[in-house]
């Protein structure tokens, strides 16, 4: 269930779509992003490549995978393309499903559920540790077939939650109750590249109370355990099958991402 809505207290929802420019967040969500691109401002510039990342992810799964189902956890605000823009312009018949427990998302959620004639979109009021919940509700069991594969895509949330909470147990569930054929989309905030910038801004969002945990490439690698990696495997996202050339460094933008299927 969407978490109470609380004006005071900064969400990692609108932290990143006031950093992508948008207008659906507070004073404390601004607060806190300022606070982050003081000591560090590449923090503005990742969420913007972030999104080019699932361009590119989602635009290979439905045109040369063949992936006709989606499953996006920790959707955040509307930002244009979504993934049903971007998979339904090239199999219109794409499935989509959103996930997300912010209240705000949840009164976005109709920017989120137009869709094709052809293709049908969801929305889950719903939280990653919960995976049963996603999996059994109503809204994706009758959005998805489960029996088919279904590409998840975790974009930018894994490195909300600290270690305790098992983020590669969570994965694997999600990974476990899907069939061969699917596939597994991530990206995640490292401090590979500038240590100290990315781990200042890592402190600010905490005293924030916005868990941020900065993870290695092996740590991200380990995400996909078990399953077949797309080429070029777990690389900083510039690095993805970039459309062009990237002015920006791997520092800047801080962010490693992978793709992979299940065999």
């Amino acid at each position: 269930m969407a978490e109470p809505l609380d004006t005071g207290r900064p969400h990692p929802a609108r932290v990143y779509d006031y950093l992508l420019g948008g207008k659906d967040n507070f004073a404390a969500d601004r607060a806190a992003a300022a606070e982050g691109l003081k000591v560090n401002p590449n923090a503005a510039t990742a969420p913007l490549q972030n999104r080019a990342f699932l361009r590119r992810a989602v635009r290979f799964l439905a045109a040369e995978a063949g992936v006709r189902q989606f499953l996006d956890i920790g959707t955040g605000l509307p930002t244009s393309p979504n993934v049903h823009e971007v998979a339904q312009g090239v199999r219109p018949g794409a499935r989509v499903v959103y996930v997300d427990n912010d209240p705000i998302v949840l009164t976005h959620a109709r920017a989120l559920l137009t869709s094709t004639p052809e293709g049908r979109t969801a929305y889950v009021d719903g939280n990653l540790y919960d995976v049963d919940g996603i999996l059994g509700s109503p809204e994706l069991t009758g959005t998805l077939d489960l029996r088919e594969p279904v590409a998840v895509l975790l974009l930018a949330i894994l490195h909300f939650l600290d270690d305790d909470a098992d983020p590669y147990a969570i994965v694997a569930r999600l990974m476990d109750a899907l069939p061969a054929g699917s596939y597994l989309v991530l990206s995640h905030i490292t401090a590979d590249h500038d240590p100290e910038s990315w781990a200042r801004f890592a402190e600010i969002m905490r005293r924030q109370g916005i868990t941020t945990r900065l993870r290695d490439r092996p740590e991200v690698a380990r995400f996909f355990t078990g399953l077949e990696l797309v080429e070029p495997g777990v690389v900083p996202i510039l690095r993805w099958r970039p459309d062009a050339d990237e002015p920006l460094t791997d520092a800047q933008v801080a962010l490693y991402g992978g793709v992979a299927r299940k065999p």
